[in-house]
């Protein structure tokens, strides 16, 4: 085992990506000599060349048009999004073509891209700097989504995605890249847990809060402080939002009768409406409460200094809990 911050697990994933299949390329804006805004690739051009590690011009939908040739040659492009702000250039190619081509070619030309992006507020960024757009491609069939919450999982989620037939949104909750935590570099891959499976990150018996991505972090310390006032949480950590992993949430409520969905997007047609609406599908006879969603609020991401005011934080998960609860 080895402590690593977040940043530090993405970067020695990619680096094994590129050490063990020549196929592996990266492409994006600074990922080179600069090593990434978030220094996320730093060193990877140096050590494996600038024909593998490319730095592109500022042109997001180019540079995923790019990766959509080369995955028709075999190759498996990891493509970095600067911020989130910056994929919608690109969402004409991402769900057009990179979406579709595999269904379009009846599987005979798979489209191993992974697309990495920085994503969620907290970092006190402006405009265009903190966006979630989680939805636009979960709602977009043929692709996955799925956001790590730890560097573990940061490790091993990007590396189950390069070495994936499918295209994967990989979303990176930026103000989590400082975060440390223990990463097994020499677990094997296909070994690990699937990368689109849930995992309960802390027991409870009281009320279900899944959440993924940055506010898992904001979900434990909610259910620390609740525990303080004899209330016994449950924290899952969704891991993927596409494919959902709806059992393992729903098991969990048949137990405690209660579900909080948390979430830095807006509440407003957000993956907390599909979850609620699945487990009331499916837990309706064990449900004591309706199902509550935590989230952004949905207007344009505020200024910076209000974003505070804007991102759900332990007290707003708090809140959400107590109104299961009053039920």
């Amino acid at each position: 085992m080895t402590v690593l911050t977040m940043a530090k697990a993405l970067n020695a994933a990619l680096r094994q990506s590129l050490d063990t299949d020549p196929k592996v390329l990266l492409l994006g804006e600074d990922i080179g000599k600069l090593g990434g805004v978030f220094r996320v690739t730093d060193g990877l051009q140096k050590d494996f060349g600038e024909s593998r590690v490319v730095d592109t011009p500022l042109a997001e939908s180019g540079i995923v048009g790019a990766a959509v040739g080369l995955a028709m040659r075999g190759y498996r492009p990891v493509v970095e999004i600067q911020f989130d702000g910056f994929v919608f250039p690109a969402f004409d190619q991402i769900t057009t073509q990179v979406a579709k081509h595999n269904a379009r070619s009846s599987g005979r030309t798979p489209m191993p891209i992974t697309i990495r992006i920085p994503y969620g507020g907290g970092i006190g960024a402006v405009e265009h700097h903190s966006e979630s757009p989680e939805a636009y491609f979960a709602h977009t069939a043929g692709l996955r989504v799925m956001s790590p919450s730890n560097p573990a999982d940061a490790y091993t989620m990007l590396r189950q995605a390069i070495t994936g037939q499918d295209p994967v949104v990989f979303l990176e909750p930026k103000r989590r890249y400082w975060d440390k935590g223990d990463v097994d570099e020499s677990l094997d891959i296909a070994a690990a847990a699937p990368a689109f499976q849930a995992r309960v990150v802390r027991q409870g018996t009281d009320v279900t809060v899944a959440c993924y991505g940055p506010m898992v972090r904001t979900c434990l310390e909610a259910a620390t402080a609740a525990e303080r006032e004899g209330r016994s949480l449950e924290v899952i950590d969704l891991r993927s939002i596409s494919p959902l992993d709806v059992d393992t949430v729903a098991q969990s409520v048949r137990r405690t009768g209660r579900l909080v969905v948390v979430h830095e997007a807006p509440v407003f047609l957000g993956l907390g409406a599909e979850l609620a609406a699945r487990i009331t599908e499916m837990c309706f006879y064990s449900l004591q409460s309706p199902v509550i969603r935590v989230g952004g609020y949905h207007s344009p991401y505020p200024p910076s200094k209000v974003e505070e005011d804007y991102l759900p934080d332990l007290d707003r998960v708090l809140d959400g809990v107590d109104r299961a609860l009053a039920w």
